[in-house]
């Protein structure tokens, strides 16, 4: 009998360990693998195909299949689909950072952040991506090109800057909680222009 209850006890401390190891989460990782390979067309590409990750720049990737009206057709649409893939990051991430900043202030109610939320991005939806240029290109052996287009934040972080501005201008309220020091030290840091 004491056997048995030995056996029991050894294997419930067993078991609750192993359902307690199974329980950790595996820890985020910051940075790719070292044995990270990009693919495209099931051939090495450059790494920035996959993610388009340019320091100071925000940076999207377009691609143009092959063309008979040829390469100088297939560059411009590459481009042009470039810089819409960059205006949806854009986009995304002015949007994070704009909740993360009204929220972060202490400005208004809920209702209040996103209503300066949805005016910003409206705005910098807007922001002209003129000064957005390809520095990247690469062509896959289906004869597609993929081209590596990018914009400085610091123009786009200045426009943002400048629709937040704006936005709390529209409501009092919302515009004296804005001029705090705390404010407008934390639009610098979501923003930063230099």
């Amino acid at each position: 009998m004491m056997k048995n209850i030995s056996k029991i006890a050894l294997s419930l401390t067993l078991a609750a360990f192993i359902s307690a190891c199974g329980d950790k989460k595996p820890e985020p990782q910051d940075q790719l693998p070292t044995d990270f390979q990009c693919k495209q067309e099931n051939v090495l590409a450059p790494t920035w195909t996959c993610i388009p990750d340019v320091p100071g720049y925000y940076s999207g990737v377009g691609v143009a299949d092959k063309s008979a009206a040829g390469i100088a057709h297939m560059r411009r649409v590459a481009v042009m689909n470039g810089r819409s893939d960059l205006a949806q990051q854009i986009q995304t991430q002015v949007k994070d950072k704009v909740e993360g900043f009204t929220r972060a202030t202490g400005n208004g109610s809920a209702e209040a952040v996103d209503m300066v939320t949805t005016a910003v991005t409206k705005q910098v939806a807007k922001v002209d991506l003129k000064s957005s240029k390809a520095v990247n290109m690469w062509q896959a052996p289906s004869g597609a090109i993929y081209m590596l287009v990018t914009v400085p934040e610091g123009e786009v972080n200045k426009e943002v800057k400048k629709a937040v501005k704006t936005s709390f201008k529209n409501d009092e309220a919302l515009w004296q909680q804005f001029q705090s020091k705390q404010a407008l030290e934390q639009l610098d840091k979501e923003f930063p222009t230099e």
